[in-house]
């Protein structure tokens, strides 16, 4: 179990969308950020730079496997995870790197090495941030007629990860004696063939890379639905999520917590972080200004209207009539998509009898968000959602760089005065930094077991 005697720190996150992300159609206008900073490795190195002398736990860079010319401009132009976190692991010496990487369109043996690999050159600070896949399309892309149904897609993304964490035990600690005067490499009692055999993947094993220094990745999880919540409950050492109130926060987070002790788990070892964007401002009033002009400044009613269908598996919602009733019907192109975002998306236009011009406005407006005003009142309101259990830290959209900078030097100090958020790491490694435990390795495990059986 956890060690309560211990103070609960907020924990920070960096989530990098150079030139904009969903919605933010036009961040990439802003002089402050370079045309190509989705690509360009300097821009990356900087946010990650930045982000380590703030003391964040880490970096979370976001993928898909799909795009139409109605992506969102970082998704038209974006480094693939492991090579751009690779990059920043000889770059930053604290700062986890945690990658999305799908469980649909990979094989667990080459997942599983790549991320091995990050681990060493790291020094054990990479996680994975395990998802599914909700663009459809992405079926085209790997050989596919159709991307897998719900239950198929959780059902292979949980034998995934299983298959990964018994791959990356596939040596103890003390498998490489490299002992020169014995002339010994390696102790092949130490090594394991994993030899699964499972409904979606056959594995023989083992993985050609050495244990690291935190055992294993930090796995992650962003999923909403109830497919998604319980694998997050069942595998999820962070959860990735969003809420609009604390309430909601705290609803997320009692329902995955209560997920994880039925299934024996210690919610302490669960990290709930959802992700937020914050606006600083000299006032609260000036704050809000700020808020309400970068997202006026986003607003584009046919871009919107586009980038809408994604949720529905790419269903272009232009060829509906803008000022008849939400297409209900178009619901069914998001059994294999983005389902439960699909879904709040319907539910929200029938319970206010919509149309689907109203609908797009609604989504697209400008809206006050949770965490905008002075420094201070930022600083505030983020404790009094840590304090209320409706988060155990944050992940910040690095978003304007003024912001940006604005939140990691007058936001952080204050909750660093307030003994809030570390003003020094604990550790080297990001399971050390996020307060989670090493995984012994199952064959150890077994060992000290059997010894003392014999004892």
């Amino acid at each position: 179990m956890s060690d309560n005697s211990k103070k609960r720190q907020l924990k920070l996150g960096a989530v990098t969308m150079g030139a904009g992300g969903p919605g933010q159609h036009y961040q990439w206008l802003d002089p402050e950020i370079p045309g190509d900073a989705s690509v360009n490795i300097s821009w990356y190195i900087e946010q990650a730079r930045l982000a380590e002398e703030a003391r964040f736990d880490l970096i979370f860079i976001v993928d898909s496997q799909f795009i139409t010319a109605d992506s969102p401009p970082h998704y038209l132009n974006r480094l693939e995870p492991m090579t751009l976190l690779s990059a920043l692991a000889v770059s930053t010496r604290h700062l986890g790197l945690v990658a999305t990487m799908t469980t649909s369109y990979n094989d667990p043996f080459n997942l599983a090495r790549r991320l091995a690999s990050l681990e060493l050159i790291s020094g054990g600070r990479s996680g994975w941030n395990v998802v599914t896949s909700g663009d459809a399309g992405a079926a085209a892309n790997f050989s596919r007629e159709e991307h897998y149904d719900y239950d198929t897609r959780y059902g292979r993304g949980l034998e995934f990860v299983q298959v990964a964490q018994g791959l990356w035990d596939s040596y103890e600690e003390d498998a490489f004696p490299r002992d020169r005067a014995g002339r010994t490499f390696l102790d092949p009692s130490k090594q394991h063939a994993l030899n699964h055999r499972g409904e979606h993947f056959q594995v023989a094993g083992p993985l050609n890379i050495s244990r690291s220094p935190q055992g294993q990745p930090v796995i992650f999880q962003a999923g909403d639905s109830e497919q998604g919540r319980d694998l997050g409950a069942t595998i999820g050492e962070g959860i990735f999520t969003h809420a609009n109130s604390v309430e909601q926060g705290q609803a997320f987070y009692t329902d995955i917590k209560t997920r994880a002790i039925a299934k024996g788990r210690d919610p302490a070892h669960i990290v709930i972080m959802p992700g937020v964007r914050v606006f600083v401002g000299d006032t609260d009033a000036q704050a809000r200004e700020i808020e309400r002009e970068i997202q006026l400044s986003d607003q584009d009613f046919d871009k919107a209207l586009a980038e809408l269908g994604r949720p529905f598996a790419w269903h272009d919602l232009r060829q509906y009539d803008l000022d008849a009733p939400f297409p209900q019907a178009a619901l069914k192109y998001a059994e294999r998509g983005f389902r439960t975002g699909a879904e709040k998306i319907a539910k929200l236009a029938a319970d206010n009898d919509w149309t689907l011009r109203q609908t797009v406005q609604f989504i697209s407006s400008p809206k006050p968000t949770p965490f905008a005003g002075s420094a201070a009142t930022v600083a505030t309101e983020i404790q009094r959602w840590f304090d209320a259990r409706a988060l155990d830290g944050l992940n910040i959209h690095v978003g304007h760089p003024s912001q940006w900078r604005r939140f990691v030097t007058e936001v952080v100090p204050i909750l660093q005065d307030r003994g809030v958020v570390r003003t020094e790491y604990e550790s080297t490694t990001l399971r050390g930094n996020l307060g989670l435990p090493i995984p012994e390795n199952r064959y150890t495990r077994a060992r000290t077991e059997a010894q003392l059986i014999k004892i």
